[in-house]
């Protein structure tokens, strides 16, 4: 299962070889999920603006709205007795409409973090994940949202009961509360959940949640209250779906999983876990290579086995993480999509912000005395921030820097997307390389300067020395793939600030194998000499 559907066949120049680390990811991450009347599991993916449909019983999988279409960061999905899917797109503040035809309109709007969806009776109800988010009903017909709650602690994926009430989790309260269709006060109807991501109802009327924090997945009887865990899982579960014979299937946002629960509370998978991107990457001591996954940060070992450090929602994470290097001090250094640089300590699971405020930070480094080197696209600049947060400007006036390298010597360089150049900015901006298309990531192995091309999707490599350039390999399935182009994900306010720009990165092992994000099929290839 590859969720590029081009497969380009990348070509190695000789006397090298390229392997997967890490297998392609089948989905851009897995959010709101709901079985349509093909009795088909639709699962609408945010950060890759894609909605798919999967066989519950063979997992094949068909794009329905694919990247570049005009659904957008869908989050939820419902659909109504027609067969109209309705989607909530929690970037851009609406909730559209997809006719069985294939026809889209959108029919509210200026709802930002639209988020859950469901429809009841075809009444359409919706609520935004967002601190201070509101509740609404919708109509189909485009007439302005009828408000039932406002100031909500992120609110998320709801439904309504068999007592006819609307219930929905409260992410950051922890809690499930309740209100009458009809409006009126809200009541609290369960607490202390582990960060509860959605509520549903099974086909026998019991209350189904799942929680992201601690992967338990629980049943409760609403006359009663008796709960019953029926399933634990790896954290990060995101929304679930129930057929029409009960059974259940969850998604997870964080890897992207998608699988049914069984009666034994074990998984059958139908979409493995894989990455959302992966961004950027760095080497540890001991070859294992960290990995920025925009919600998580995660470990590959040398053999190809993931775990996930930390993830959004947990407490201590320092938000959308995008550019990543290896501190000296055992930390990892992160950008994160609200212009923060903080140093994540993977053990310890808690970061400490450097600095902050800065506009769309992509690519850091980190130099032989700790100091972190980052590049601000946003603003053109390269910024060195010393652990104390002390900020020097060390180049300005660059077009959209992207990747930075430190070669051994201790020189600079830096990728600029927008002029498809490597400048180095040691003293000054010199240009060292001209006519590459977008590119991002880049390192220095010796006297190689090795570039990753996204625009072209190709690995170059440079020699300071010479001057020679070289293709090592070609057709690499990085960025969008071809004819295709993405619309821009503008963030969630207040939760995941935007622009979530795409930053696909590049690390080198003590061994010398050169690792690629391939953040267009979501693997992480391994380029070794033969």
């Amino acid at each position: 299962m590859n969720r590029y559907s081009v497969n380009l066949a990348p070509t190695v120049a000789a006397g090298w070889q390229l392997t997967h680390l890490t297998p392609p990811s089948g989905l851009f991450g897995a959010n709101g999920m709901q079985f349509g009347p093909d009795g088909r599991l639709y699962v609408v993916q945010a950060f890759g603006s894609q909605v798919s449909a999967l066989d519950p019983n063979s997992g094949v999988c068909q794009t329905i709205s694919p990247v570049g279409g005009p659904i957008v960061a869908p989050d939820d999905v419902a659909f109504d007795s027609r067969g109209v899917m309705y989607v909530t797109e929690v970037m851009n503040g609406r909730v559209s409409a997809r006719t069985p035809d294939g026809q889209v309109r959108v029919i509210a709007d200026n709802v930002p973090g639209a988020n859950g969806i469901t429809a009841y009776q075809d009444r359409l109800f919706m609520d935004e994940c967002r601190p201070g988010g509101r509740l609404f009903e919708l109509y189909p017909d485009g007439r302005a949202p009828r408000l039932l709650a406002a100031d909500l602690p992120l609110p998320n994926a709801l439904a309504v009961g068999p007592d006819g009430w609307l219930y929905f989790p409260e992410i950051a309260a922890g809690e499930i509360w309740r209100i009458p269709l009809s409006g009126g006060s809200l009541q609290r109807f369960l607490s202390g959940l582990a960060v509860p991501t959605a509520v549903k109802f099974d086909r026998k009327g019991l209350l189904t949640t799942t929680q992201a924090g601690n992967g338990e997945i629980l049943k409760v009887d609403i006359q009663s209250g008796t709960r019953t865990v029926i399933a634990r899982v790896r954290p990060g579960i995101d929304n679930f779906a129930v057929d029409a014979e009960n059974r259940l299937f969850i998604s997870h946002f964080v890897d992207g999983g998608v699988a049914e629960i069984l009666s034994d509370g074990s998984e059958r998978v139908l979409a493995p876990a894989g990455f959302l991107g992966p961004l950027g990457l760095a080497v540890g001591s001991d070859g294992t290579v960290y990995v920025a996954d925009g919600l998580s940060v995660a470990a590959v070992t040398p053999d190809g086995k993931r775990s996930r450090l930390g993830m959004l929602l947990d407490p201590g994470f320092p938000g959308f993480v995008r550019g990543l290097a290896a501190a000296p001090t055992g930390e990892l250094y992160v950008t994160t999509s609200a212009g923060t640089v903080a140093a994540y300590h993977p053990e310890r699971r808690e970061a400490r912000t450097l600095a902050s405020d800065f506009n769309e930070l992509l690519g850091i480094a980190c130099a032989a005395d700790g100091t972190a080197i980052v590049a601000e696209a946003g603003e053109g600049r390269v910024l060195a921030i010393k652990s104390t947060g002390e900020v020097t400007t060390m180049a300005r006036g660059l077009a959209r820097p992207a990747g930075v390298a430190i070669a051994a010597g201790g020189s600079c360089f830096v990728s600029e997307e927008k002029s498809g150049r490597v400048v180095s900015i040691d003293g000054g901006t010199v240009g060292i390389v001209d006519g590459l298309t977008v590119p991002q990531g880049i390192v220095c192995v010796g006297d190689q300067l090795l570039i990753l091309e996204v625009g072209n999707k190709q690995l170059t490599s440079f020699s300071l020395a010479t001057r020679q350039r070289h293709t090592l390999v070609a057709n690499l399935p990085v960025g969008a793939q071809p004819g295709v182009t993405p619309k821009p994900l503008l963030g969630i306010p207040d939760l995941i600030p935007g622009p979530l720009s795409p930053f696909a990165g590049l690390a080198v092992g003590r061994d010398g194998t050169i690792y690629i994000a391939a953040d267009g099929e979501g693997s992480i290839l391994a380029l070794r000499r033969v």
